[in-house]
């Protein structure tokens, strides 16, 4: 072994890339401060037992572990979400708080291309709810992303209730949902239709959630989503998105954004709208975010609550794929 080299999926950072990193943090930390939100660091390192029972995106597979001297099983900082949630719930004594924060999350299973430590910026809304709280965290998101000097970027929106309302509607188990889930993230019709039909589903419920994949576009995907079901919780979510829209659509950021009904995320951990950032020049996300009302009640205190995070390293390649912009 080399012991020179680094583990795969970590990096350096060498002094140019270092200065514009400084800076287009040095640009969302204004951001941030301009619009209201604290800044909190949490700490590095929590107890493996506290993920235990929470619902949340990371796996527990996919955490950093080590012991401690008495033996206590510990993770690197796996999520800057849940910390946020933790503190709000069990620290702060507001009913409403606005944090931010810079970081770094560590994903043990990334590798290869991807990367186990990320560089995160982010923010977090708590106390806060309806369509105008959801339109206005995305359009301070389109904010960000255009001040670091983004200009080929769409924000793709969704809402996990509508494929919850499908659900419903289809009679599927909760856990029979997940491996649905997947091969639909997957765009994998055939297995998606394979399992549908094992697994029982109606003719219309298999019809419409065959159908997610190709719902993504304007706001017209709403209109068409609509059609799909007479579910109440499916009409209600895309009731709330065109509300969202209606909103954003004011707010002059309706060109930075599309909906995407096909790409469903974790139905333990969100609760309602979600959306993702795509850049030109980047194969991976840039910024993901939603809505998460349950995840600090499972800190002890109730609490609406929606963010994003922004992937740091993600933004500096998206603007070395352009000219202009701090790079």
């Amino acid at each position: 072994m080399s012991y020179y080299k680094l583990p795969s999926g970590v990096r350096d950072v060498l002094p140019d890339e270092c200065e514009k990193l400084d800076a287009a943090e040095e640009i969302l930390r204004g951001k941030f401060k301009g619009a209201g939100f604290r800044f909190v660091r949490s700490a590095g390192l929590e107890y493996y037992d506290t993920y235990a029972c929470i619902k949340s995106t990371v796996a527990q597979t996919k955490m950093f572990k080590l012991t401690d001297k008495d033996g206590n099983l510990i993770v690197l900082r796996p999520d800057m979400t849940l910390a946020c949630a933790r503190i709000a719930a069990t620290k702060l004594h507001e009913e409403r708080a606005k944090l931010c924060y810079f970081t770094q999350v560590y994903d043990l299973s990334a590798g290869g291309n991807s990367d186990r430590e990320v560089a995160q910026a982010g923010v977090e809304v708590f106390g806060e709810r309806g369509a105008r709280a959801d339109a206005e965290i995305i359009a301070f998101a389109v904010d960000c992303l255009k001040a670091v000097g983004l200009k080929k970027f769409i924000v793709d929106i969704g809402h996990v209730g509508f494929y919850k309302g499908l659900l419903e509607e289809s009679g599927l188990r909760e856990e029979d949902a997940e491996e649905i889930r997947a091969y639909i993230n997957a765009k994998d019709q055939v297995n998606t239709e394979l399992a549908l039909k094992k697994l029982g589903a109606g003719k219309k419920a298999q019809a419409a959630i065959l159908a997610l994949p190709s719902l993504f576009g304007g706001a017209e995907v709403l209109s068409e989503a609509e059609k799909l079901t007479d579910n109440a919780l499916a009409r209600e979510s895309l009731a709330h998105l065109q509300e969202v829209y209606a909103y954003l659509k004011k707010a002059r950021v309706d060109e930075y954004v599309s909906f995407d009904l096909g790409t469903v995320k974790s139905l333990s951990y969100y609760s309602g709208m979600v959306f993702t950032g795509l850049a030109e020049g980047v194969g991976a996300s840039v910024l993901s975010g939603g809505r998460y009302d349950g995840l600090c009640a499972q800190f002890g205190k109730d609490l609406p609550a929606v963010g994003f995070a922004v992937g740091m390293m993600r933004v500096l390649r998206a603007l070395q794929n352009k000219e202009g912009g701090i790079c």
